[in-house]
Formats: structure tokens, sequence, C-alpha cells
């Protein structure tokens, strides 16, 4: 199946690093040693806007672990389906969570995240909380 990594766990798995600890995020990924780890587009253009991804090599050390899945005419399609459905509710997520939820949808896959709150609203979409 596979999982996308949410901004934010990229940016905890950051910090833990930086700190020297094992903690969360090792655990999480030894908890599942054979799954597979991707980002979004989006995610990687989160990424790109904080300071600890400046210089571009920093940025590039951050997403190198993992493959990058690109924008495409269905998940843009995907995403205008979750817009209408949550908008419809008055639930709306932030645009980066749908651009990333419109991904996991389209690829069959799950989103590893700490804010399980708004993409739980997301209709068929897995959330894996770390």
């Amino acid at each position: 199946m596979g999982l996308i990594l949410d901004t934010n766990f990229i940016i905890v798995a950051e910090r833990e690093a930086k700190r020297g600890l094992t903690t969360t995020v090792d655990r999480f990924f030894a908890r599942r040693p054979n799954e597979s780890f991707y980002i979004t587009f989006t995610v990687a253009g989160e990424l790109a806007c904080g300071q600890s991804a400046s210089p571009k090599k920093d940025w590039e050390r951050l997403c190198r672990p993992y493959p990058i899945l690109p924008w495409s005419t269905d998940i843009s399609w995907q995403y205008g389906e979750i817009y209408r459905s949550l908008a419809a509710k008055g639930q709306l997520i932030g645009t980066n969570d749908m651009w990333i939820a419109a991904t996991a949808l389209v690829h069959g896959m799950g989103v590893v995240t700490n804010n399980v709150d708004e993409f739980g609203r997301v209709p068929d979409l897995t959330v894996v909380p770390y």
C-alpha cells in the first residue's frame, strides 16, 4: 500500500534527529519495517518554506529519503471531490492537507500525521496517527 508522511511527521523527525533522540519517529518506523514511505509534492513545498530547509541542500536532505509523489490530473479531480464534500458539511481543512489527502486517495495510500482531526474528515482516507 505505502504511506504518505505529512509535513508534521518530517518536522518531528528532523527535530528528533538534531537532538539525537530515538523516540517517536524511530519507534513508528520500527513498527513498520516492510512499509514504503512517500511524501507529496505539497509536503516537499511545505518543507521548502521552513527555516531548517534553507539552504536548498538542507531541503534536499529532508526530502531525499522519500520518493516524492507528483501532481496529476487525477489528483486535481480528487482534490475537487474532497473540497466539495467538506465544503458541503462546513468542514473544510487546510488547502495543502486536501492536496495531500487527494494524492493519498489516488494512490491508495494512507497518511501518517498527528493532525488526525482534520485528515479524519476526508471520506475514505486512511489516517495513521504516530
